[in-house]
């Protein structure tokens, strides 16, 4: 689909500067060399639940995976030392390295010489199972065994011959006063770890080279090196191999920016109240009981000012009004101090959200339209939202909840039993909130997720990858954005002030969230300017009320279709407009910056559904969320966008009356919806019969001709009438050659361009396509038929033994000709059981 589309802006190392151009996307991808190993060995096809999913590198993963694999063949020439460390692989949070990690392993198992065995490390559990997943779903390995289970289990995996191993780091665990046993000498290993710079690493890097002597090293990370991480990291792995920072990312489209907004309760807690080693504790994500008792026991005041009662709910009363007050409807996160603070917020929120409700429906009662519409529909979104704890199992965590008046017991159930983890990453389903302390903040992607709460003092490499959660692509999705409830601001500062890359290059992945207010008015700027060269000014819309706010914004719709790239032009101005005013809710500068907003996206609502195809079902949806966020804001109201007719029979268009309008309304305006009528109408009489190609390469002159402006907007309108007025004679002709439509597609395709036949012969030809249709309908077109190999081996049989029968004109090689265009066409217009293309309600 389109989102997934992406430019190819560097040509050979990734230090280049980006830029779109069709010269770099050539040399770039379609050098006959590059083009073979980007199919053969970037490209993988993923097992998913509707079926395969074709997954292509990105121009970063191509350039980084090259670059590790060059590495890799050069150093098996350098000397022991550097032979074993293979660089460390900086691709940011959300680019895709796990694919990338794939797309390496592949290549060198096809590539380069050697009986390849690949160890992949990492230090979490969600780790491991979302890599390994990763590998199996596209085909890489099919085995479950190849997990290390234990750490005898591990060792095993290690002194055999396995292709891919999967394992936890701690599984590396030596017996007390032993030094961890060598297991194997092979030179052909290779050791992948995933975010290498942990301390987990640190502490277990040794016994992974007592074990593995000989073996490569290659580190992949998110984050960059820290000072102080960097000696140990590059005395296992080396230097970097390929870096692909966040700044990079953005501007290449792999991820959205992150914002950041300060949301501390007034019952806060200041930076004072923290110190360094609750930091340190609170650093490995998941603690186990002992750990969170020493939490309570050692660091008890700050504990207790962040889990205090009144802090806690007044941070419920937050989360409910500002995730239901957020204009791009993305899933969220709430990542909590513990276990039990992620309970007892679920609570809270839950407690919170059911009076929100009641205070909604309260207000329902007396609401009066739109606000009753914007009401309705609030309280629909919120009554159907779910929301889940997600945390790790613990012992004894029944009991040490029940000593503090909490119930696990049904959450754990939840975890156990409901798939939340799909169903999280689902952007349709309702489970929408989920409340968190450690798992899901690594390795964890679900593009649709938008908002982190952070309620959780964190610092360096465990910041970064939890406010990364928020950084994934998905459609409509403008930003991600980072609400702090903790006061981490100066542990961000911290952490970014290392996100330069290598050579002082990048820039900040996060900024604070008056930025997108910032970037909001400049768009609105650059609305007014188009509107202002364009002769209309949003602010006299704005101000103007009831029917003559309605002519203005005709107006102005009658002058942005001057030109198709026009508005184009303006389509884009307030597409912007809207996923940045989106990004902003709840925030009180949408207050001030509604009105405009919400304007410059009913205008281009306008035009869309005066010009879009007809097919219009979603045509309203962003302005009419956009109003409702509006509504909810301020109360700014504007009057409805006319929606555009359903597909008209362009038979029983009046032309005359049509002309007469023309003549004295907005003339541009009345020739886009005649323009979209016969598209619309156009696109289904092709999808019926691929031979009237004719009439699409004609429509598609006339629209060119006028926008190069060789043609006045009058005499569009007049080839317009006459075109429409030609499709209408199209539609007839299957009657007056005694054809139903399909059985004139068909016969099209036999009698186009050639071979010219007398009228007796097409009658037979005529005949032929009947008892073809009728034989195939009966037979040969049963459920599923495109998927099997004898049903269509017997379709296309079927197809030249009835073509046979045609008159002689149809030589044996127009036969040849006509029976693969035959296949063509029932291969893409019938589906089996009944089913096929002329059938609106049939499933293709």
């Amino acid at each position: 689909t389109w989102e997934h589309f992406f430019d190819w802006k560097r040509v050979d190392d990734e230090a280049e500067v980006g830029k779109v151009s069709l010269e770099r996307a050539l040399r770039g991808l379609l050098e006959p060399a590059k083009l073979l190993d980007y199919v053969e060995n970037f490209t993988v096809f993923e097992a998913g639940r509707g079926g395969l999913i074709k997954k292509t590198a990105k121009n970063h993963q191509f350039l980084g995976v090259n670059r590790a694999i060059a590495r890799l063949a050069d150093l098996r020439e350098s000397n022991e030392k550097e032979r074993k460390r293979l660089g460390v692989f900086w691709h940011t949070q959300g680019s895709g390295k796990s694919l990338s990690m794939v797309f390496f392993t592949q290549k060198v198992l096809r590539k380069l010489k050697g009986n390849w065995s690949f160890v992949i490390v990492t230090d979490r559990e969600e780790l491991d199972d979302q890599i390994s997943k990763t590998f199996k779903a596209t085909g890489a390995t099919a085995r479950e065994d190849v997990r290390a289970s234990s750490g005898e289990h591990l060792q095993e995996l290690l002194r055999g011959n396995e292709r891919y191993i999967f394992t936890l780091i701690q599984k590396f665990r030596n017996e007390p006063g032993k030094a961890y046993p060598p297991l194997s000498d092979r030179s052909d290993v290779i050791v992948i770890t995933d975010e290498a710079h942990r301390s987990q690493y640190d502490i277990f890097a040794l016994n992974m080279r007592n074990a593995l002597p000989n073996a490569g090293f290659l580190g992949f990370t998110g984050t960059p090196l820290i000072k102080g991480d960097d000696e140990r990291t590059r005395e296992v792995f080396g230097e970097y191999v390929s870096v692909y920072d966040f700044a990079r990312s953005i501007e290449d489209g792999a991820t959205v920016p992150l914002y950041y907004e300060n949301r501390i309760p007034e019952v806060q807690l200041t930076n004072q109240d923290l110190n360094r080693d609750l930091e340190a504790l609170l650093e490995s994500a998941e603690l186990d009981e002992g750990q969170e008792k020493k939490l309570e026991r050692e660091f008890g005041r700050e504990y207790h000012i962040i889990t205090r009662e009144d802090r806690l709910e007044a941070i419920a009363k937050d989360v409910v009004a500002h995730f239901t007050g957020r204009g791009y409807r993305g899933k969220a996160m709430m990542v909590c101090i513990d276990k039990a603070t992620a309970v007892r917020m679920y609570d809270k929120v839950r407690s919170r959200w059911k009076d929100e409700i009641a205070r909604l429906k309260a207000a329902l009662a007396q609401a009066k339209g739109d606000d009753r519409e914007v009401l309705i529909a609030r309280i629909t979104v919120m009554e159907a939202t779910d929301m889940a704890v997600i945390v790790s199992q613990g012992q004894n965590e029944v009991e040490e909840l029940k000593k503090k008046s909490l119930d696990i017991t049904p959450h754990r159930q939840r975890m156990l039993k409901d798939n939340l983890d799909e169903r999280f990453k689902d952007e349709n389903d309702p489970l929408r909130l989920v409340f968190v302390c450690a798992m899901w903040i690594t390795g964890f992607d679900v593009p649709t997720c938008s908002t982190i709460y952070l309620d959780k003092p964190m610092r360096a490499h465990t910041l970064m990858q939890t406010i990364a959660r928020a950084n994934r692509v998905a459609p409509g999705k403008e930003s991600g954005l980072i609400v702090d409830y903790v006061g981490i601001f100066r542990a961000l500062q911290n952490a970014l002030a290392i996100y330069a890359k290598p050579g002082e290059r990048g820039g900040e992945p996060i900024l604070d969230k008056s930025a997108l207010v910032t970037a909001l008015r400049e768009a609105l700027e650059d609305a007014r300017t188009f509107a202002a060269g364009h002769g209309f000014s949003l602010e006299a819309i704005a101000k103007a009320q009831g029917f003559e706010r309605l002519e203005r914004i005709n107006e102005a719709v009658e002058a942005i279709l001057i030109r198709e790239s026009e508005k184009k032009q303006y389509l884009a101005i307030a597409a912007r407009v809207s996923r940045l005013f989106k990004a902003i809710l709840p925030d009180p500068w949408a207050n001030e910056l509604a009105p405009l907003s919400v304007l410059v996206a009913y205008i281009a609502a306008t035009i869309r559904a005066q010009t879009d195809p007809p097919d219009i079902s979603s045509v309203m949806g962003d302005v009419e969320e956009l109003l409702n966020d509006s509504i909810a804001t301020e109360g700014y109201h504007i009057g409805p966008v006319s929606r555009p007719e359903a597909l008209i029979n362009l038979s029983e268009i009046d032309f005359e009356a049509l002309q007469a309008k023309f003549a004295q309304s907005h003339k541009r305006t009345e020739a886009e919806k005649l323009r979209r009528l016969i598209e619309g109408k156009l696109a289904q009489m092709l999808q019926a019969n691929s031979s009237r190609t004719d009439f699409a390469e004609k429509f598609q002159r006339l629209i060119e001709e006028y926008n190069a402006g060789s043609q006045n907007i009058e005499a569009l309108f007049a080839e317009l009438v006459k075109f429409a007025r030609e499709l209408t004679e199209e539609e007839k002709r299957g009657v007056a050659e005694g054809l139903t439509e399909e059985e004139l597609a068909l016969f099209d395709i036999l009698t186009k361009p050639e071979p010219k036949l007398t009228k007796a012969e097409e009658a037979e030809a005529k005949k032929v396509c009947r008892e073809l249709l009728d034989t195939l309908k009966r037979e040969k077109l049963i459920l599923d038929w495109r998927e099997k190999q004898q049903a269509r081996a017997g379709v296309i049989q079927t197809i030249k033994l009835s073509l046979r029968m045609l008159p002689p004109p149809f030589t044996r090689d127009v036969r040849e000709e006509k029976q693969a265009r035959a296949y063509a066409h029932v291969y893409d217009h019938y589906f089996g059981a009944g089913q096929s293309a002329y059938q609106p309600s049939a499933a293709g």
